[in-house]
């Protein structure tokens, strides 16, 4: 597969006001009204689109990222491009940039019911992928015999479920989620985990669920931004070796993992967007990838 065709644009940054990215703030429009981001979001969709890239990733959580996206699909007629979504956390911020809470998680069978209805309304037959929204190994949905078989029974409808992970304890989560089975078939066929050159602990389990035939995305390949704003030396030692930017390494970094099926990156304007594709240009050697080793930190303290 091309390296365009490995990567993905997730929406999370773009489908409500406020997001913890590090330097988004003076990337979007001044203005923040529902019109303003979803210019926004088509834009950068737009531009995705002309790049090659062929995977859009959103969330009931992520504001009006699914609106906007099926919006996009249906003024467009794109046909080939594939929709991932997830549920599980519901956003309340009420488009504030002020809000104490944005979202509010709950894994039940009700809350899975709502959001695929509200998730099928905006995106109808173009999700492909629906995820449950950072899994953990403390959730019900372990125990929670009638919820399994409702993911089951939209993975018979073709809809393939998946999971997305979070925390510090994200390897244990996707190794305990891949056992789970419902008449003898694997529930989930996908999962999307946060990695980067800062956090690498969950890759070992990644590769396993590749290995197995899992579809593996990678979130989070920039730490929220924190790779391309402020980078450690190392980061920058490598970006001025290849003259790109430290965006563009950190992304090449994921996309040196063999088991990484799909990288999201999670650009908010074009010019992110472009500064972002810089990885096409290049690719790491062994020593860039010596040196980008030596930044991984303790998945706690990450």
């Amino acid at each position: 597969m091309s390296v365009i065709r490995r990567l993905g644009m997730g929406l999370a940054a773009l489908g409500r006001p406020a997001y913890i990215n590090v330097g988004r703030v003076h990337e979007l429009p001044a203005q923040r009204g529902v019109d303003d981001l979803r210019r926004a979001t088509w834009e950068v969709l737009d531009a995705a689109y002309l790049a090659g890239l062929r995977w859009v990733d959103a969330a009931r959580s992520y504001g009006l990222s699914e609106e906007f996206l099926g919006g996009w699909l249906a003024e467009r007629g794109h046909r080939d491009v594939t929709v991932s979504s997830k549920w599980g956390y519901t956003y309340v911020g009420e488009w504030r940039m002020d809000a104490t809470v944005h979202e509010v998680k709950e894994h039940s069978l009700s809350r899975f019911k709502e959001q695929y209805a509200e998730t099928i309304r905006f995106l109808g037959e173009a999700l492909a992928v629906y995820q449950v929204h950072s899994l953990t190994v403390e959730s019900p949905l372990f125990q929670d015999k009638a919820l399994q078989a409702a993911l089951a029974e939209a993975a018979q409808d073709g809809v393939r479920i998946g999971f997305s992970t979070s925390g510090p304890q994200q390897a244990d989560t996707v190794r305990r989620a891949l056992e789970l089975e419902v008449d003898g078939q694997r529930l989930f066929s996908t999962v999307q985990a946060t990695w980067n050159v800062l956090e690498p602990s969950v890759g070992t389990a990644l590769r396993d669920a590749h290995e197995a035939g899992v579809h593996v995305l990678l979130k989070e390949v920039l730490a929220n931004g924190r790779l391309a704003v402020q980078p450690p030396e190392t980061v920058r030692k490598v970006a001025r070796r290849h003259g790109v930017g430290t965006d563009a390494v950190a992304l090449a970094a994921a996309l040196d993992q063999p088991w990484a099926d799909t990288v999201l990156v999670g650009a908010v304007s074009t010019g992110q967007l472009r500064s972002n594709l810089a990885v096409l240009d290049f690719a790491l050697d062994d020593a860039d990838r010596e040196e980008l080793h030596s930044l991984s930190v303790p998945a706690t303290r990450y």
